[in-house]
Parts: C-alpha cells; structure tokens; sequence
C-alpha cells in the first residue's frame, strides 16, 4: 500500500507519499481500506518531530479516518467485511489501509457520507471525553471554547447548544465568528481586538464561564482561570501557547474550580474505547437528528498533504481539512 511517510522531521514537504508494507489486524483489530482522514494539529507537530506516536502504534500520521472494513482479526465480533466505519486512530490515517482496535470504530452516521465521517472520530471524542465526561456541562451554564472555529471548536459550539448550555467563542476574524455565530454560539468575541476576560465576564454579570475548553495551554492559563465562574472547570486539551505557564492557586481555591489537561492519542485501548461507545450513544443519535453537523472547509488528496498541513498552519480555514484518496 501507500501512505504519507516522514523520513526526516521538517516543513510539510517532509510528507512523502511513499509505499510501505500492507498492514495485517491482529488480535481484536479489523483492517480499514481508507476513503479519507483529516488533519488534525499533532498531525503537524509529529511531521516536526515533536509528538511520536504512542509505542506499537502506526508511524503514519493520521489520528481519524472513514473507510471500509476489508478483514477482521481474531475475537472481533460486531463488525463484517463491507462495513462502512470511521475510526479513531492513534496513528496510520494517512494511508490506504489501517489496522484498528475494533472498540475505537465507528459505524458512519445516517445522513452523513462515507468521506465526510472522517470529520467526526477525533472531535467528537475530544469534545464528548472533556466538556461532558470530565467538566459535566449542564444544561444552563455558560461554556467558552478557544479557537471556536477549529474542528474541535465548531463540534464544542453544536454539542454545548444541544445539552441547553449559553456558548461562547474566540475567533482572530470577523467571518470565524459569524461562521460560529451561524452555529448557535451566543457570545461571540475577537480575540485580536477584545479581552476574552472581561467579555466573559461582562457577559455573565460578573459570574464567569462554569466551562472552557482551551488549546492554547500556558499562553491562556492564568486568564482562563481568571475567567472561570465559581465551581467551573477549565479542561486544556493543546498547547498552542506553550507549555509552561504560572497558575494563581489562591485564585482556583477562592473559586473551587478545577484544572484538567488530557489528550486521547497515548491512552490505553480501553479508555478510548469507553470515550468512543459514549460517542456513538450520546453523539450519533444528535448527528442522525440533525441538530450537529460536521463542519468540512475543504478536501484534499492524500498524496498531497504537505497542501493540507499548510492550510492548517496558515489558520485561514473553518472546520476541518480532510485527505481524500
């Protein structure tokens, strides 16, 4: 088979689309034959040699894809040869066939097509596992999420206004904000123009947000803290802004809020199979209704990713970018 392969760590035209040995699932894992992945940002920081994937995984980079079920290794039951799926992945997307653990599949959604699925496995877990499995967003409370119109950021606004929660965002221009506005987002604010914590706050008499979903990391923390309501909850999921940040602990222990930080790619098989069957009861059937939509900027083929990892760096696009092959 084919796949995007790194010899060296580099700029995207380190992507080299390359043959390599065809994989073969093992034990509790099925083979996809991949229509399509999607770009995500440690997809960047692997090309440049700052995030490798987790011990025994793919070397491919690549943590989502949609496909088809092409063979099915020993002690897989649920899923038959045919089956059209998207997956999380902790590597190997960017390929023409991967192997997969078989509780980290997912069926494609009704109403969305085989290649747009491939939006869905990585937003959707990253969203589900820390706005609602970690920080519990409750219908009423207010939710901030960084970068509203990312992929992570779009998903967070659809799901937060499904649960009943008041959404704001963050955006650097005027056209992510409306697109984010169109979503449901209720407070929208230009991060290059207005202080996310005093709009916060003045958008919440003063009460703060309960929940933030950050991706900026230490360039936002002593901020998001300052922004947090009393008993909120900041969940960090990046590290866009650095990793080493101060933290007020006088402040987080006036308010009683708490500081998380988790990522999918490196836990264990279990964990983001529990995080991908809570997905699929509590997000497909919202996906299936209609009431969210994966939000796709554009496709491009999988042989030119370094296209894709340059849009993704240049931050022009809204929602994802997907490979197609």
């Amino acid at each position: 088979m084919h796949a995007i392969t790194i010899p060296e760590a580099g700029g995207p035209e380190a992507l080299v689309w390359a043959e390599v040995p065809d994989p073969v699932p093992g034990e509790g894992e099925v083979l996809v034959d991949v229509v399509a992945s999607a770009v995500n940002r440690a997809d960047l920081l692997q090309r440049q040699g700052f995030y490798n994937p987790p011990p025994g995984s793919s070397p491919y980079p690549g943590l989502e894809c949609a496909g088809r079920v092409t063979d099915i290794g020993p002690g897989v039951s649920g899923w038959e040869i045919g089956d059209e799926v998207c997956a999380l992945l902790a590597g190997g997307g960017y390929a023409e066939q991967v192997v997969v653990p078989a509780g980290q599949l997912l069926p494609v959604p009704e109403g969305v097509d085989l290649v747009t699925a491939a939006a869905l496995p990585e937003v959707t877990s990253t969203v589900w596992s820390n706005v609602f499995m970690i920080s519990h967003l409750r219908p009423g409370e207010t939710f901030l999420v960084h970068g509203g119109s990312s992929g992570i950021g779009t998903m967070a606004i659809q799901l937060a206004k499904a649960v009943g929660a008041k959404v704001a965002v963050t955006a650097g221009t005027k056209e992510k904000l409306d697109f984010c506005g169109e979503l449901g987002a209720d407070i929208l604010i230009n991060y290059r123009e207005q202080d996310f914590v005093e709009e916060i706050k003045k958008a919440t008499d003063g009460a703060g947000a309960d929940v933030i979903l950050d991706n900026m990391g230490a360039k936002y923390l002593d901020r998001n803290v300052q922004s947090l309501a009393t008993n909120g909850r900041l969940a960090i999921i990046g590290m866009q802004g650095g990793i080493k940040g101060e933290l007020n602990i006088a402040t987080l222990l006036g308010k009683r809020a708490a500081v998380t930080a988790t990522s999918l790619r490196g836990r264990p098989a279990e964990e983001k199979a529990a995080i991908v069957a809570a997905v699929r009861e509590h997000v497909w059937p919202l996906i299936a209704a209609g009431h969210v939509r994966p939000i796709v900027d554009r496709t491009v083929p999988m042989s030119d990713a370094a296209a894709a990892h340059r849009v993704l760096e240049e931050s022009t696009h809204i929602g994802k970018v997907l490979l197609v092959r």
